[in-house]
């Protein structure tokens, strides 16, 4: 359904993680293209608050639900929970995510546990409900990152690992949801300015450096790519590279 005033007119779509950064700007774009919006939040129950209302600022629904997406109950239930608050659903957008970098032998198995069951296991069950409840032109839009393309340097073995794993995953979802005419695609973002990542922060000009552009990008500019996938009926299995130039 499409108007004048949007590509989403009558969607409904869920944010992980979408109280902050690249989800919130994820949320608030989906909200003006026309989308009803959902978005979890573990700890920031404020700025979820403060999603919502720039959402509803936009004329749309929105609702914030406390999910600890390291939980796989929770997880799931937030797909759930977001089809019997707003009717449906037609978008889920993976955003959430943590990262533990450091030296490989510093490593922990509950640092690896605890990033795998946020960033893959996640990933799986929330998109394991969400396709028993997607209609067709469904759509699975997954964030990942520029390290599963290019790894800078030492660290990041666990989380480059992590995101890696949603490539396979996005690809198999996409064959195993086609007949149904459900989408799934995966977003690698590069540096992006979030409070987490901030562009003034210590790392920040190597970061920069590293891309084309020579600098970092912004959430509304990932999220720009998220809403034309949640539009978009023929692209499926694919991968798009919100980096910069970090990879080229």
């Amino acid at each position: 359904m499409t108007s004048d005033n949007g590509t989403l007119d009558g969607k409904v779509a869920l944010v992980t993680g979408g109280s902050r950064g690249i989800g919130a700007a994820t949320a608030v774009a989906l909200a003006r293209a026309g989308a009803d919006v959902a978005v979890t939040y573990v700890n920031g129950k404020e700025a979820a608050s403060d999603v919502v209302r720039a959402v509803e600022a936009l004329g749309r629904r929105g609702v914030a639900l406390r999910a600890d997406s390291s939980d796989a109950g929770e997880a799931a239930e937030a797909v759930t929970r977001t089809a019997s608050e707003l009717g449906g659903l037609d978008v889920l957008v993976n955003n959430a995510g943590v990262g533990v970098l450091g030296p490989l032998e510093s490593l922990s198995p509950q640092d690896v546990d605890r990033v795998l069951a946020v960033n893959v296991r996640a990933v799986f069950l929330a998109s394991q409900a969400a396709a028993a409840l997607l209609p067709e032109g469904g759509r699975i839009i997954t964030i990942g990152s520029c390290v599963t393309q290019r790894v800078p340097g030492p660290g990041a073995a666990l989380y480059a690992m992590s995101k890696s794993a949603l490539i396979g995953l996005t690809k198999a979802l996409a064959r195993e949801l086609g007949a149904r005419g459900i989408t799934a695609n995966i977003v690698h973002p590069g540096p992006i300015d979030t409070d987490m990542n901030p562009a003034d922060g210590p790392y920040a000009l190597d970061q920069a450096t590293a891309t084309a552009l020579g600098r970092f990008g912004t959430g509304a500019e990932v999220a720009s790519t998220v809403v034309h996938l949640a539009a978009a009926s023929y692209v499926t299995g694919a991968e798009f590279s919100v980096d910069g130039g970090y990879a080229a």
